[in-house]
Order: C-alpha cells, then structure tokens, then sequence
C-alpha cells in the first residue's frame, strides 16, 4: 500500500503553482539574491563601508570646503556626520577630523578633543545611538556595533580607530578599536569612578601599579620589579574664589552679631570689597570679572622603573614643573552682552537717554512732577522718585559736603575737553552723576532733583553764599556746556558781589600808598645804566590788548622830579603801577598802568546774541558793540586818572602799542649827530586809523571823564546777570536739560574711568582714546541745531552705551588682573592681551546682541621670574580651611592640592626579537606602543581610558 506521503498522491500547493507560473513566463528577469547582505549586520557593514569611502575620497579639504561643522573649542578640528540603521535604530556616526595635521602634537596641547587625549589618536570615527542617552547599553549590542564598523573599515583599507559610548552616560566611557594593517590591532577602552576613589588609586604608587599590572604577570612583586615605564605628568591648580568669605568666620561674626543684637550694618561695613580704592567706587561696587586663575604645571616625558620613584614624584614641588601655565577664569557677565545687565556706567547711562526719550513728552519740567502726570508712564516702577531725605543727602553732598574749588585739569583725559561737556568734579558734572543713580533715572526723578538743585543754587545766592566745585579760574570756559557757563558765570558774580565792598577799599589803599611813594618809584634811570648811555632806549611793557612791546627813548637828564611833577602826583587816583621805561608826551612823568575793570564775563550764548546785534547793526564805532565802547571808555578813565597829564597818544602807547609808529631814522640821527641834546619827548605818531578824522576813539577819548576804577559805574549789573542766570536754570526746558546732561555724563563717567591704574597698558590706553574720539563724535549731534530724527538720535545715544560697557568691562578687567599680578607686570599685560583678542569680536556696531559661544581658553607661559608672583595667588589656607579638606594627592602648592591631576603612562616595545615581531612586519622598524594609559581625576572622581597594541 502506497504510503500518504507520496507524491503520486500529494496535492499541489501554493508554491508549487508559483514554480508553474515561472516555468511559463521565461521571459521574465531572474532575481540575485546577495546573501552578503542578508542580516541587518551585514546591511550595516555595507552602509558604513560606503560611507567611509565616500569621506575617504572626498580627503580633510573637500569635506571642509562641503560644509564640515567646525569645532570652535578646537584650532583644527572639524567633523562631519552621517545617519545609519540598524536593527530597526538609528544611529549617527561621525568622523573627526584634522585639516592641516601636525607632527609635533605635544601630549598635553588644549587643542586636543577628550578621545584624542585619552587615547593617543588624530583622526578617528564616533559611532552612537540616536537617544536620550546617546550611548549604548546593551552589551552585545555594542560588540556587534563596534565589530561592524571594524569589518567596514577593513574593507575600506582604513585604518581610522572607531569608538562606540558604553554604559551609562555618567561613566563617559568608550569602547573602541583600530585596524594597524594586517599585523596589529589597538583596542580601546575607558571608565570612570563617579564616588569615592580607592585610597590606592589617589597616589602615584597605586597608579603605577594599576597600568604595570595590564600587562605584567600577577605575581609580580612590583616593590622589588622594575619595569621601565614613561610616564608625564599635568596638573591644573585653581586659585580659591575671591568672594568666597571664610564660612567659619562668617559664622562667628553671625553668632556675635545675635548675641550682642547690634545693627547687621556694622557687620557689612566690615567686610570690604575688592574695589573699595578705585575711583568708580564712589557710585558703584563693580563685580569682579576676574574669578580665579587656573595654573598648570606639567613634567615632561620621563621613564620611571619603579613605584618609589611614582612616590618621589608625588612629593615634589610644583616649581620643578618644566613648564607653568596661567589661564584667566572670567565672570560669566563679562561674556553676556544683554546691555544693562552688568551695573555700572554704561547701565546708568541707558536709562539717563531713556529720560531724554521722555523729554520730548514735555515743555517744562515741572509737568514731569505733577500729579496730574504720574500715571502716565506704563509702570509706576520705571517712574518713582526717591523720598525727599534721598534729595536732601544729595543736596548736602553737592553744596555743604562738596569738594573745594580746582582746575580740574588733573581729572581730565587730554582729548576730555573735545566733548562739549562739564568737568568732571564741577558741580553740574557730579550732579549728573548723582541724578544717574537718584532712583532709577527716570525723567521725573530728575525733574524732581533739578528743581531743588536749582533751588539751592538761589539760596546761594541770595545769601550770598561761594558755590562749591567751581574752578578757581574766573573766565568762562566756552568749550564746556551751557549750564556749567552759567554756574561759571554764577560763581564769579557771586564772588564780587560778597567782596565788592572790600575791594574798592583796597583800592583805595593802594591809591593813597602810590601817592606817597610816586617820588621814590620815579627814580633815576642812570642808577640803572652805565653814565655812558645818556640816551637809553626802555620797553614799554605789554599793553591791554596784550600786543608787542614799543620803543621810546627817554633823556636820564630828565630823571629828577620837579615840584609840579610832585603836584601832579599829588592829584593821580588809581595807580597799579609804574611803567619805568615809558613816559608821558606831554611832560617828563613816568607813565603810570591804572587799575581797570575786569570785562564782564559772558556765556556762549550771550556771545550769539552780541553777533546777532553787530549783524543786524553794523560796526557803527569800530568796536563790535556797546559794550565793548563802555569797556574802552572805562579804561580811557582809569588812565586819565592815574596819568593827569595824559594825552590820547599816551593811551594808545600803552593800550594799544601796535597803533603808535615809533620814528627810528630819527631816533638813530640823534644818536649819531646830536649826542647830549635833549631826546624827550619819544619821537612817533599815530597809525594811520588812529589819526583820521572823526576817529572814534578819540572821540571816546574826549567824552570820558578822568576817574579811577573805585568811583566808576560798573560795566554791568551783577544782580541783574545773576538773577537772568536763576531764570535760565529755571526755565530750561526738559530737552535741553537732559541733552546738556547726557554729554556730561559721558564725559564724567569716561573721566572717572581714566583715573583707573591698569599699568597703562597700550591696548586699554589706545581703546580709552577711541573712546573718547567716539563720544566727541556722536554727541556732536547736541551742538547747535542737529539735523536728526528724534529715533536716529536715541538709536545712536543707545549704541553709544554699548560701545562704553565694552570698554567699561574691559577696564574694570585690567584693572583687576593688573592688581591680582601687581608683581608680574609682563604676564598680566599678556594675560590682558589675551582676552582683549578673543573679546574683540563682540564689540561690533551691531546694536543687537551678538552670539558668541566660543569659550576664552588661552593660557600664558609663566616665566622663572614670575613663578612667584603666580604663586602668591595661592594663599596658605587658614586652619579652619585646613582641617576641612583631605590632603590626599600630594604636590602641593602653598598648602593647596591640584584641582585636577592628568597622567599618561606608556610603555614601548621593539618590533623584533618579541612576540610583536612577525615575518610581514619586517619593513616597519622603530619601537611600538604597545600599552598606553591615561588618567584623569581627583580623589573623589577618576577616569582611566587603555590602549593596547596586540599582534593578530
């Protein structure tokens, strides 16, 4: 009987009929199966392979030039990346790197990426998940990852090492492999011990032993073995925080504080800050920038062959270091650029243009302050005014606390006087200054501060009170602004007013003084010359108009007063003093130089008004005003008085020398041929438009009467010009005032700066100059009539505040570092330089904040000389600090432990007599690394990555 599993009696199934339909259709193409890409493995291995040789064809250049993402923590590293599946993951792999390699890499160059250091290698591929953890967990999984990629690179003739993330992303560990062609094969492998290191491990003894112990055997007894072992060495130090306060003392300041519930002031009064004697520390207490140094110290390659001398190498000095290197740790604020963060000038200035902004809002000052108008700002915060004790101690400080008169001239920066500003310790200058920090700067805060400023300069003077921080200088200062020309103006009015009794009394002392002794201040020529000059020649010294000297000659045989001389003497008024060499044309008197009225001060806008009046008028006297005729008619005055026998010829000798032509021919004639005759009077005439006709000095001449200074009407009225000056500060419309104090607030914060000691460094000096040439220019704008729109202007007023935080940051900078390495004056300059290169991308003209993320980590070599001053910013820890801490990792400087400790141990091995040595490896000659190792840690986290050459 047939069996059921016959084919005679099996019925056809489904694949049979589809044998069938391929027998019918022969036409149809056969299909190839490719059973080396069957598995997701070996799928992988194709993909991989692709892309390898792609990035191999393509070489470090072209990649570059197709768009590789650059590195910005590293010179020369760059990378490119490519998505890959695998077993239904995805993952990315990615390959670094180098576009100009470098033989002569130093192991311990901060150019290196961490796979880099840890491992020994220059370019090399990444391999991870794309997860949350980006690592691989399982592992089997990433054998298998690792094995492809290998096979992949094999294929590919590569020999670029691959690395695959293991474990959990904490451990920052790599497992990782490297086809060196057909003979030897490096794997890798690294971990990390995240929680206390064993007490082995923290010391070089136990270190040692951990990397010999890789490839000794285990019985080795390694207090006994030496083993011949490389081995360098780095370690970075870090200074303790300079605002750090010491925690115990803190502490028992707290407890005595309770105890004695006195005010906490007193403890904060105690405790100073770091810029205490730096001159913005009158308005502000700036953060420090500078918050630590980081110092490394590195041992050169050396070979060890036991683990005492590791012992010997943990007790050594930091100064037996081969090299030193310093790297500047910075507040984060110096890198943000979000302007107004950082306290400090330039904040305060953004919200003093901020009030110029509301100024246009308004035509008075006072409709800031009314209550009418105190919901009109979008918040009450941006508009809220100090309470009145705020405005007193100011008050106080201005007027009853203020400095002294000065120049200042030693306060200024010497391009200063190009911005059309106040000085810096002048009275309207410091009360800009205050008004920057009364509040937070808002315009009714100022219109609140303004008004009772200017109330207390009325006070002044109605009381007849000296204005504090005024210079000592009477004339007015054109170049400065107007409210500063006014208070100028103030002062000198103020001045004379509260010693105008008491003046014209010592003139009239000094006048009776000159009548007594005229005769003995008339003496004798000859008693000055030989007998042999009978006729002498005498400098008429300067006249009124400052111009050049005149000649007269004068007969000695004239030099003995008469009765009618002393009758005229009798009868002078107002003498200053006697111009020996000059006589009067009329009689043999000596000239006398009288007492004159100072010409009435004027601010620059009383100057337009006096041009506008001779334009509109004509130079009718030859004069450019009325005034200017009532200060010529005085003077004319003074003169006859004190010169009763004068003539206009002898005023315009002595007033204006350049108008008298002296006759020389005639004067070297006499000297020639006429030897011993009488030479008086001086030989001379007018100029030609002091002799015309209908001349209007003469005229003046005519019309004044002789009288001295003291019995004269003034040339102005100092109550009057007084009281049209309180009108003008009470009157100045908000614009104009805020426009005037924007300008001198640039200037007075660039002056505080300047004062600031940075070792006059050429980078910060040349940046504090552009400075100024910068705010000169923009602020340019507030002179005469500007042009620009009311947008344009507080555009370009807000830039100008970016432009000042920069150089404000910069300067606070130096001058810290400078202070920190008062000792070392060429390593803080370089450190200084450093950071000026890497900060001087962000100081653009961009108003918009600019994106910087690459970090500043250049380092500086310490020179021998320095070592010292460089380890002063490693204070010995006190003993509260001291019992805190476990010393455990030797090396110490000044008491303190490295912050990080790096080693490499290597070991090296020739490629004959050996098990490394083969029948294919003849052609390479040198020695090998067959084990590397590179540690990383401190005595609570510790990273270890290996390297191991085998022969395959």
């Amino acid at each position: 009987m047939a069996s059921s599993s016959s084919p005679i009696n099996r019925q056809p199934n489904e694949s049979d009929l589809d044998e069938e339909e391929d027998d019918q259709n022969p036409n149809e193409l056969e299909c190839f199966d490719d059973f080396t890409v069957a598995s997701s493995w070996e799928r992988l291995i194709s993909d991989v392979e692709a892309v390898c040789r792609q990035w191999m064809a393509d070489g470090p250049i072209n990649l570059k030039e197709k768009g590789a993402e650059f590195l910005d923590s590293r010179r020369n590293l760059y990378k490119v990346k490519r998505e890959l599946k695998y077993s239904m993951k995805l993952y990315c792999m990615e390959y670094y790197f180098e576009v100009f390699k470098d033989d002569k890499t130093e192991p311990w160059d901060d150019d290196l990426h961490k796979i880099q250091l840890s491992f020994g290698v220059s370019q090399f591929l990444v391999i991870a998940p794309l997860s949350a953890s980006g690592v691989v967990l399982d592992a089997p999984e990433s054998s298998k990852l690792l094995s492809a990629v290998a096979t992949a690179l094999s294929n590919c003739g590569s020999n670029w090492p691959a690395f695959v993330p293991v474990h959990d992303p904490s451990r920052k560990a790599y497992i990782g492999i490297q086809n060196m062609g057909t003979t030897f094969t490096r794997r890798f492998d690294s971990d990390r011990i995240g929680s206390q290191v064993p007490v082995r491990l923290m010391h070089m003894e136990g270190l040692y032993e951990l990397f010999v112990s890789k490839f000794a055997l285990s019985s080795i007894d390694f207090s006994t073995t030496f083993i011949e072992v490389h081995c360098t060495m780095k370690l970075t130090y870090r200074t303790p925080p300079y605002d750090e306060d010491d925690d115990g003392d803190g502490e028992n300041l707290e407890t005595e504080d309770k105890e004695s519930k006195g005010d906490t002031d007193g403890i904060n009064h105690i405790v100073s800050q770091w810029d205490d004697d730096y001159p913005w520390a009158e308005w502000y207490s700036a953060e420090d920038p500078v918050k630590g140094f980081e110092l490394t110290a590195i041992w050169p390659s050396k070979i060890f062959e036991g683990s005492l001398e590791m012992a010997e190498l943990e007790n050594a000095s930091s100064f037996d270091a081969e090299k030193w290197l310093i790297y500047l740790i910075v507040s984060p604020n110096m890198i943000d650029d979000s302007l107004g963060k950082l306290t400090g000038f330039a904040s305060q200035l953004y919200l003093l243009v901020g009030a110029l902004d509301k100024s246009f809002e308004a035509l008075f000052l006072e409709d800031f302050t009314s209550a009418e108008n105190m919901g009109s700002d979008n918040s009450k915060s941006t508009s809220s005014v100090p309470p009145p004790t705020a405005v007193d101690r100011i008050l106080k400080e201005l007027f009853h606390e203020g400095g002294q008169s000065s120049n200042y001239v030693q306060l200024e920066h010497k391009k200063s006087r190009v911005i059309k500003g106040a000085p810096l310790d002048s009275l309207f200058a410091q009360f800009c200054l205050h008004a920057m920090w009364f509040g937070n700067c808002n315009i009714r805060a100022i219109a609140t501060l303004w008004i009772e400023f200017v109330r207390e300069v009325r006070w002044c003077w109605e009381e007849s009170q000296p204005l504090p921080r005024m210079s000592t200088d009477s004339s007015i200062d054109l170049s400065t602004c107007l409210v500063h020309q006014k208070l100028q103006m103030k002062k000198g009015l103020l001045d004379n007013f509260h010693s105008s009794n008491k003046s014209k009394g010592q003139i009239s002392d000094e006048n009776k003084s000159d009548f007594q002794n005229a005769g003995n201040h008339c003496h004798d020529p000859v008693h000055e010359h030989s007998p042999d000059d009978k006729n002498c020649s005498y400098l008429i010294p300067n006249g009124h108009d400052g111009t050049e000297n005149a000649t007269v000659s004068v007969n000695p045989s004239h030099g003995i007063a008469s009765d009618e001389q002393r009758n005229v003497n009798t009868s002078r008024r107002g003498s200053a003093r006697i111009l020996e060499s000059s006589t009067l044309l009329h009689s043999f008197q000596k000239m006398h130089a009288p007492y004159t009225q100072e010409a009435p001060p004027m601010t620059e806008d009383m100057h337009e008004e006096r041009l506008r009046a001779v334009e509109a008028f004509g130079d009718a006297f030859s004069v450019s005003g009325q005034l200017e005729r009532d200060i010529l008619s005085s003077d004319m005055s003074a003169f006859k008085a004190a010169n009763p026998d004068a003539l206009f010829e002898d005023f315009i000798r002595w007033h204006s020398p350049t108008d008298w032509e002296n006759d020389e021919t005639g004067d070297r004639l006499r000297d020639d041929k006429m030897e011993g005759d009488n030479s008086w009077p001086p030989r001379g005439r007018l100029s030609q438009r002091m002799s015309e006709q209908g001349n209007s000095w003469r005229k003046i001449w005519n019309d004044s009467p002789a009288l001295p200074v003291s019995e004269q009407k003034p040339l102005f009225d100092p109550i009057r010009e007084g009281e049209k000056i309180l009108h003008y500060l009470e009157t100045l419309k908000p614009q104009q005032l805020l426009e005037q104090m924007v300008t001198t607030a640039f200037r007075a914060s660039a002056d505080t700066l300047n004062q600031t000691a940075f070792g006059d460094w050429k980078l910060m000096k040349t940046k504090l100059d552009q400075l100024y040439l910068t705010l000169a220019s923009t602020l340019k704008c507030f002179q005469g009539n500007h042009s620009l729109e009311k947008s344009e202007l507080i555009g370009d007023l807000f830039q100008l505040c970016r432009v000042f935080e920069h150089i404000e940051k910069l300067l606070i900078l130096a001058a810290s570092v400078r202070r920190k390495l008062l000792d070392a004056p060429r390593l803080s300059e370089a450190i200084f330089n450093d950071y000026f290169n890497y900060y001087l991308p962000k100081m653009g003209t961009s108003s918009a904040s600019i994106c910087y993320d690459k970090e500043f980590n250049t380092k500086q070599l310490v020179k021998l000389r320095e070592r010292d001053a460089v380890a002063s910013l490693f204070p010995p820890p006190t003993a509260n600090q001291s019992w805190r801490k476990v010393l455990s990792m030797g090396n110490l400087l000044n008491g303190h432990e490295p912050a990080l400790r790096e080693i490499i141990f290597s070991v090296y091995d020739t490629l004959s007599d050996n098990h490394y040595g083969s029948s294919n490896s003849s052609d390479i000659t040198g020695d090998i690394e067959t084990h590397r190792m590179y540690i990383c840690g401190t005595s609570n986290d510790l990273q270890v990555a290996l390297s191991v050459t085998s022969w395959d």
